[in-house]
């Protein structure tokens, strides 16, 4: 793996198992990995769940240039940086001008903040799954516990691999012997391991994809039905239909879907599922709270927050987007999820711009939907129609009775899909998974043409017919497309490197 991750992450299990849920991502780097004993650190089952609290805290606040509270991976990190390589969120500031101009290198921060953070993640929830069953059998956990906490560590296991997948290899549409990411199966609690760990290999994607599945379905069988705080059931077949329409198995789709369709339902009201976590779209979320939060310079309200109304307001909705003629000027997502200043036009899907206590939803019921409606779509004939119920389902929930339903058909349809999929989820940080599958397929050339970075002064560019100054499109066949693996992983990667991405 790194041999930077190796020296915290005991302390990482025990300071969660003795201090607490707050404090499990605060731990010194100076104590060796060995100091403390499994033994000890999955001694108890209140010491276990901490540990397992301790992963989500990782995954909540993680790792940003050697400090924590930035939101890598997943407490805001995802959304910030999937929404910057795209075109429908905007860049107002420097902040995020790396990502969205496409000028990072293996030495910049934010990606290798992104790698760092989810393998150390990574690396945690490891470490838990090879010591459950030795809990069971030391009579500390029962069988259903241990099961549980199983499928909650091959859930997070594979949302984090499939966070590196979309930014760090190729996407699986285009080539599956391409180059993956490696796949860590195991954790690493003493130097001891890292020679075994160095010696894992980026693989290809379609293995990685493999595995990806089997995870999940381990997971699915592991879980119990449960909220969206914590990984359930549902999270992991959610998370299989996201992944099977990266892998283009529109039959696979379906599946997932089926199984969830009358346990789930998109809400009537699109702001629901942003005032909390209990809606019933909400299948999975990163919890955040006053105490325990991306912070000032990483949680959602922050970043994408109307400065009007107390945020830093470093990212607005691209008038590029806004002023598209496929979103209806009546529809109410629009005016209930947005809010305006002078500067232009923020989200309004995170409100809490003083104590960041907003949560990052992962997975959503209208995802699902969507990626329903799109697979029946490919798959056409008898199934167009499904995919425009679907479709409808959630477009015309927020639109008046006057705005006719679609009844769009062939080519169209897809279209109207992969639009609405642009509306539903801005500002959730899912376009760049989008532009990367179907870059990938064909369908787009890599990043288009975004509204110029800085350059978006005032609200005229949303609201009169002045002309949107653009720059930063980026070809699929950029070397740029992909991430690089960062420098810093090369270096501590002695025994057996793995190869950086070519034109690094």
């Amino acid at each position: 793996m790194k041999k930077i991750l190796i020296k915290n992450i005991k302390m990482v299990l025990v300071g969660a198992a003795l201090i607490g849920f707050a404090s499990a991502c605060e731990v010194t780097d100076l104590v060796p990995a060995n100091l403390i004993p499994d033994s000890e650190a999955f001694s108890t089952a209140p010491r276990i769940e901490s540990a397992v609290l301790g992963v989500y805290e990782s995954a909540q606040r993680g790792f940003y240039n050697d400090v924590v509270q930035r939101g890598y991976p997943f407490g805001a990190a995802n959304v910030e940086q999937g929404d910057m390589r795209g075109e429908d969120m905007y860049n107002d500031q420097a902040f995020y001008e790396i990502t969205y101009n496409n000028s990072y290198s293996p030495n910049s921060a934010n990606n290798a903040g992104m790698w760092i953070s989810l393998y150390r993640m990574i690396n945690r929830l490891n470490i838990i799954l090879g010591n459950l069953d030795v809990a069971v059998t030391n009579g500390v956990l029962t069988a259903e516990d241990a099961n549980a906490y199983k499928g909650e560590m091959l859930f997070l296991r594979a949302l984090a691999h499939h966070e590196l997948l979309i930014h760090f290899a190729r996407p699986y549409s285009d080539d599956v012997s391409s180059m993956g990411i490696p796949y860590r199966t195991f954790g690493i609690d003493d130097v001891t391991k890292v020679p075994d760990a160095e010696a894992v290999s980026r693989g290809t994607v379609g293995e990685d994809y493999a595995q990806l599945l089997l995870d999940l379905d381990a997971a699915e069988g592991f879980l119990p039905e449960g909220g969206a705080g914590r990984a359930n059931k549902g999270a992991a077949i959610a998370l299989k239909s996201r992944i099977k329409l990266h892998m283009e198995d529109w039959a696979g789709v379906l599946t997932e879907y089926n199984k969830l369709a009358t346990k789930y339902a998109v809400t009537a009201n699109p702001v629901a599922p942003f005032r909390g976590i209990t809606s019933t779209d909400n299948i999975f979320s990163f919890i955040n709270s006053a105490t325990s939060n991306p912070g000032t310079n990483g949680a959602l309200p922050a970043m994408y927050g109307n400065p009007d109304l107390g945020a830093r307001g470093l990212v607005k909705i691209s008038p590029i987007i806004w002023r598209a003629d496929f979103w209806n000027a009546e529809d109410t997502r629009r005016t209930l999820l947005t809010t305006r200043s002078n500067l232009g036009i923020f989200t309004f899907k995170y409100t809490d711009a003083t104590t960041f206590s907003d949560p990052n939803p992962i997975l959503r019921f209208s995802e699902v939907v969507l990626n329903a409606a799109e697979a029946n779509a490919r798959l056409g004939g008898p199934n167009a129609a499904a995919a425009v119920t679907l479709l409808n389902s959630v477009r015309s929930r927020a639109l008046p009775a006057s705005v006719p339903a679609y009844t769009v058909a062939g080519a169209d349809l897809l279209t109207a899909i992969l639009n609405e999929r642009r509306i539903e989820f801005l500002a959730e940080g899912r376009r760049w998974p989008d532009i990367h599958r179907l870059s990938g397929e064909g369908l787009m050339n890599g990043i288009p043409l975004k509204a110029t970075s800085r350059s978006i002064t005032s609200i005229n560019f949303y609201t009169t017919s002045i002309a949107i100054p653009t720059d930063h499109s980026l070809a699929y066949s950029s070397n740029l497309f992909v991430w690089p693996i960062p420098l810093a992983e090369l270096q501590a990667n002695t025994t057996a490197p793995i190869e950086q991405n070519p034109g690094y």
